[in-house]
């Protein structure tokens, strides 16, 4: 990637300012026209914009800026980065192997299973498909539905599974929240649940009441005849 040079404007009003450069060298280092560096100098044009200092930046050396102060024909040239930042790639449609392409429909019908918050599109990024044959699997209507097994495209090798958390969490952020009958049983309230199984447990203390209450009264006739039975023994004698 070719290099370029950072606010080529506040460069040629501090180059403006603090060198004595032609208009026609400022222009061509900041890819300006030699009319609107005239125009800085003059004050008609960047009015409020700081000057940017190329050489506490990097970009350009003091010895370039004394060569071409020198030698007016001498075209300035940017310094040689220290750090090299990586061209950024071209955002497209994954590139998959011409191996890979036939275990796509089994990954998509595993996506459309397991993260049907998945967007087209995102599956078409992550597997590197087209939006039809999203929806033919989606549909039931491809060619080879009838043989088609949902497997992992992180276990196929058609993406990462750094690249499957991410589509999965940009989607899960816009998904809306489970309604109740998503969730399944939830808790029942308060009303209905805060004399359950009294009635029950009443019910069988009311019966150990009776049971002991006969037991009782059986016992004392027992001993009421029992007692009788003596007094009658006594009286004999």
């Amino acid at each position: 990637m070719a290099q370029q040079l950072l606010m080529p404007k506040a460069t040629a009003v501090w180059l403006v300012d603090n060198t004595a450069l032609s208009f026609d060298q400022i222009a061509q280092f900041c890819k300006l026209h030699p009319l609107e560096v005239k125009a800085i100098a003059d004050g008609e044009a960047a009015q409020g914009i700081k000057g940017l200092d190329p050489i506490a930046t990097g970009q350009l050396s003091r010895d370039e800026i004394e060569r071409g102060e020198k030698d007016i024909n001498h075209k300035l040239k940017l310094s040689e980065p220290k750090v090299r930042v990586p061209e950024s790639k071209r955002r497209g449609p994954r590139y998959t192997p011409v191996s890979k392409r036939q275990d796509r429909p089994n990954a998509i019908l595993w996506l459309v299973r397991n993260h049907p918050e998945l967007k087209d599109a995102q599956i078409s990024r992550l597997v590197g498909t087209t939006k039809s044959t999203i929806e033919q699997i989606r549909e039931r209507t491809h060619w080879n539905a009838a043989n088609l097994a949902p497997m992992d495209p992180v276990t196929l090798g058609l993406c990462s599974q750094i690249d499957l958390d991410l589509e999965v969490e940009k989607a899960s952020k816009n998904r809306p929240l489970p309604t109740a009958a998503e969730l399944g049983a939830s808790l029942q309230p308060a009303s209905e649940t805060e004399n359950l199984g009294f009635g029950d447990y009443r019910n069988e203390r009311e019966e150990e009441k009776e049971i002991d209450a006969d037991a009782v009264f059986a016992k004392l006739s027992s001993l009421k005849s029992t007692r009788t039975e003596e007094e009658d023994e006594e009286d004999r004698f």
